[in-house]
C-alpha cells in the first residue's frame, strides 16, 4: 500500500456542542481504535485524547479521540486507492488504516472517521480494489465482461496488503463466472463468501445468435 501522511490533534471535548462547533470550522472528529489492551484497573496516566474502554474479563482498550481538517484527508478519502496512514499526534507517529467513514447525507462532507491502528505483527481486514487483466475467451466469443465486486475483503498484516488485487480473466469463457473460492493470493486470506461472484462473462444477443447458428 501507498503511505499517506496525516497530522491530527487530540480531542478532549467530546460533547455534541463541541462536535457541532468542530464541523463549523471544517474539522472532523476521528476515533483511533486498535490501541493497547491493558489490565484493569489501569494505573498509568492517559495522554490527551485517550480514553479507556472496558472490554470484559478485566481488560480495557485504549482508544484515542482526534481532530483533523477536511482538507487534510481529501486525498485520502476521495480516491479509489487505499493507504497505510502515517498518523502523527503530538510528535508521535503511529500507523493506521481507514476503517469507517460517515458522510453528510446531503452535502457529502465528512462527518466522522474511524481509524484502526496497525502493526506488522497483527493481521487486519480491509477492502482492496479489484483490477481485471487479460482478454477473456468469452469476450472474444461476443460476450460482455462484467465486474460484480469492485473491492475484495482481505486479511493480512498491513505491510503485505497490495494497493489492488489483480485477477487474470484470459480463460473465463462465455457465460462463466469467477468466484472468490477460485482465487488465491500469497499472504492474503480472502474474507468474502467463497461463492461470491467477482466477475462474469455475460451472454449478449450477438453471442446467443452466434451460438444458435453454430448448432
Amino acid at each position: 500500500m501507498k503511505t499517506f501522511q496525516l497530522t491530527a490533534e487530540p480531542r478532549t471535548d467530546l460533547g455534541k456542542k463541541a462536535t457541532k462547533a468542530l464541523r463549523k470550522e471544517n474539522k472532523i472528529p476521528v476515533v483511533l481504535n486498535g490501541g493497547e489492551i491493558v489490565n484493569l484497573p489501569y494505573e498509568k496516566a492517559l495522554k490527551p485524547g485517550e480514553k479507556l474502554v472496558e472490554i470484559g474479563n478485566g481488560k480495557g482498550l485504549v482508544t484515542t479521540d482526534l481532530v483533523v481538517t477536511q482538507d487534510a484527508v481529501r486525498k485520502l478519502v476521495y480516491t479509489p486507492d487505499i493507504f497505510a496512514i502515517e498518523l502523527t499526534v503530538n510528535g508521535e507517529t503511529r500507523m493506521a488504516v481507514l476503517k469507517d467513514i460517515q458522510f453528510h447525507p446531503v452535502k457529502d462532507t465528512i462527518l466522522h472517521m474511524d481509524l484502526l491502528e496497525v502493526t506488522d505483527k497483527k493481521p487486519v481486514t480491509i477492502e482492496v480494489p479489484v483490477q481485471l487483466e487479460g482478454h477473456a475467451e468469452g469476450v472474444k466469443a461476443g460476450g460482455k465482461l462484467n465486474l460484480s465486486m469492485k473491492k475484495i475483503r482481505v486479511k493480512a498484516v498491513y505491510t503485505e496488503i497490495p494497493e489492488r488485487v489483480v485477477i487474470n480473466v484470459d480463460h473465463l469463457g462465455l457465460g462463466k463466472t469467477l468466484q472468490i473460492g477460485e482465487l488465491h493470493f500469497d499472504g492474503l486470506e480472502l474474507m468474502n463468501a467463497k461463492n461470491a461472484v467477482v466477475c462474469a462473462v455475460q451472454l449478449t444477443r450477438a453471442a446467443r445468435g452466434a451460438q444458435a447458428n453454430a448448432q
